[in-house]
């Protein structure tokens, strides 16, 4: 296992710390809370983040600020997409039917020893395998 993580971030989330208060200020607010955790990411988030943050928002970033992003998000706990994160991310989407980039999320948030994901695109609360996914946006 790589250096652990306590809690493991999706894409989503770095997106609206990035994007800053224009569009979701109360999504912002949360994401940057976020980002003073011990928290983690993988190969896949971070190649998702670098792609979406030049394309969304009123002020998408430019490629060099997105790589800036991606240099500095790869400091945390990473884990990387190997074959075991491929293999156990095909499991969790046949296990838990969803599809195989959630799945491999998941894998990668395991792998780091992460216990959340906080993440809006899986089930609020639900607990996949040692992983259990939080929204952070959802009211108290």
């Amino acid at each position: 296992m790589i250096a652990g993580a306590d809690v493991f971030l999706d894409t989503n989330i770095l997106i609206y710390a990035a994007l800053g208060s224009v569009d979701e200020p109360a999504k912002y607010d949360r994401a940057l809370e976020l980002l003073t955790r011990r928290f983690g990411t993988s190969g896949q988030v971070l190649a998702e983040f670098y792609v979406t943050a030049q394309r969304k928002g009123a002020r998408p970033l430019t490629p060099e600020e997105a790589q800036e992003w991606v240099f500095r998000l790869s400091k945390k706990p990473f884990q990387p997409i190997d074959y075991r994160v491929v293999r156990s991310g095909i499991e969790n989407a046949q296990r838990y039917m969803i599809s195989y980039w959630d799945g491999a999320i998941i894998a990668a948030a395991e792998r780091l020893g992460a216990k959340v994901l906080y993440s809006e695109d899986l089930n609020h609360g639900q607990t996949y395998g040692s992983v259990r996914v939080e929204n952070p946006f959802l009211p108290a």
